[in-house]
């Protein structure tokens, strides 16, 4: 059973490294376009928070036996700040103060937990506040994407809602589901259950959506030939005038 919670910790590790980077496609795309577009930047603020409070509870002095959750978390922590910062050197002015307003309350929050459970704090008490913190905020982590599937459902499109993200949603809860269940931590099992439901339910609307972004793009690949036929038309007649 102790291997077998480590084998799942070590999975959910890599699952949960994906899921960290699978954005990077999004903010190349930002980068290069100088501009968020329609993406939203609530998930990765609140995916941050998350990885801050997950790191602290798989910490060795608040919970036993899970420095695998601490690991990659920490990981995590720094990668989604610095998703945060382009996110808001790139966002309109309305969504970048609304944003940088969530950034601060999420790092005060995290402040908190961490100083309560370390001067107010001992023993399993500590465990189950920062145990409670940790779920709560997990949550709302895997509930984040919401918005955006609404999106998906209301445009029919899948545009603004990246496969790998949703994949690796659903791997990492999966992963770390398991994990959760074999080290008998419902702190762990039960947010990343709620997140592997989530990761099916965005999985699903992809796989409903997808084929109206390729239709999409059909038509606009036909406009590009028939202007270009029309060019060609173009520059043809004009050769034959200039013979004439």
């Amino acid at each position: 059973m102790h291997i077998a919670h480590f084998i799942f910790g070590i999975f959910g590790n890599a699952a949960a490294l994906f899921l960290f980077l699978a954005p990077t496609i999004t903010f190349k795309r930002i980068i290069r376009s100088k501009s968020t577009e329609q993406f939203s930047g609530i998930p990765y603020v609140m995916t941050m928070l998350n990885c801050l409070l997950s790191a602290w509870y798989g910490l060795p002095f608040i919970s036993e036996d899970n420095l695998l959750v601490s690991t990659i978390n920490g990981a995590g922590a720094a990668i989604e700040l610095v998703y945060v910062l382009i996110f808001l050197i790139f966002a309109p002015k309305k969504e970048k103060a609304k944003i940088f307003g969530l950034f601060v309350t999420i790092l005060s929050v995290f402040a908190s937990v961490a100083l309560v459970s370390l001067l107010a704090l001992h023993g399993n008490g500590r465990k189950n506040f920062c145990g409670f913190a940790a779920t709560i905020f997990s949550v709302i982590m895997y509930a984040s994407p919401l918005s955006v599937m609404r999106m998906v459902i209301k445009t029919k499109s899948v545009e603004f809602m990246p496969f790998f993200l949703s994949l690796f949603v659903f791997f990492c809860g999966t992963s770390f589901f398991v994990y959760g269940l074999l080290g008998k931590d419902p702190f762990v099992a039960v947010p990343n259950g709620f997140g592997c439901a989530l990761g099916t339910m965005q999985l699903i609307l992809y796989f409903i959506y997808h084929k109206n972004k390729d239709e999409q793009k059909k038509p606009e690949a036909a406009n590009g030939s028939v202007e270009m036929g029309q060019e060609k038309k173009a520059l043809a007649n004009g050769s034959k005038s200039e013979e004439v």
